[in-house]
């Protein structure tokens, strides 16, 4: 991801955001705040985008972390989203085998999945992703 990027990755933001695939849907803030550390030198967030013919197809975010439970790197691929038009394409799973590829370092790989969206839990099954029985819990600093 990169600066020139920031406008049409906002819209796909907004889209995403607004959709049954995710429980809050943003703000106007997060979002810049996202790409702000997506486009930094920080560790915390990195940003990817799916591309061809110089046009943006979707993106993705993902943030590392340590899983004490599976004793090493654990990546949080935090948004996944690919424009509607070009899903099922393989663009899902191309960016799977990049983030695998990418970060050769990570123990586990996860993610949050809305009950409602089949089509994306095809897709992580597909990825070799397998549900998890945890229940979450949030805090959020206001």
């Amino acid at each position: 991801m990169q600066a020139k990027d920031e406008g049409e990755v906002l819209a796909m933001m907004r889209v995403f955001y607004a959709s049954p695939a995710v429980l809050s849907n943003g703000t106007e803030d997060i979002f810049r705040r996202d790409l702000a550390f997506c486009l930094s030198d920080s560790p915390l967030l990195s940003g990817y985008v799916f591309a061809a013919a110089n046009r943006l197809l979707g993106y993705g975010m993902v943030a590392p972390a340590f899983s004490t439970e599976y004793g090493g790197p654990c990546l949080w691929i935090e948004d996944l989203y690919v424009q509607p038009e070009f899903r099922g394409h393989g663009l899902g799973r191309a960016f799977f085998r990049f983030i695998e590829e990418r970060y050769p370092e990570i123990r586990i790989f996860r993610l949050e999945l809305e009950a409602e969206n089949a089509g994306a839990a095809r897709l992580y099954r597909r990825c070799g992703y397998d549900p998890l029985p945890y229940r979450e819990m949030k805090k959020v600093r206001k």
